[in-house]
């Protein structure tokens, strides 16, 4: 199993600079791949960007050039830092970990970009 805790959301205006962190224990070694994720009320679940063990990596659309995904060193930690953040931008922010097929999520962390 894999545990995942979020951190680091909050309120920002329209232009500012966040930065998540998600820690991840557990059985660690054998995770695929990270990402984050976001989801708004009454929509589905998006992907943000995600990273591979290799270090690859992919954005959504609506972020590339604005949010970078990296994990550190110890592959435990994952981070998302997000600037020029939109209103748009507004969404709780899921941490995640794909593992011998399976998805492993953390509780999130709202972010709130205020116009």
């Amino acid at each position: 199993q894999v545990q995942l805790v979020e951190s680091g959301g909050g309120l920002v205006q329209a232009g500012g600079s966040l930065r998540l962190s998600c820690t991840a224990s557990g059985s660690i070694s054998s995770i695929n791949s990270m990402g984050w994720y976001r989801q708004t009320p009454g929509k589905q679940r998006e992907l943000v960007a995600g990273i591979t063990n290799g270090g690859g990596t992919n954005y959504a659309d609506s972020v590339k050039g604005r949010f970078t995904i990296t994990r550190g060193n110890a592959k435990n930690t994952l981070y998302l830092q997000m600037n020029s953040l939109k209103p748009e931008d507004t969404a709780v922010y899921y941490c995640n970990a794909f593992r011998y097929g399976m998805n492993h999520w953390g509780k999130g962390t709202l972010v709130t970009v205020s116009s």
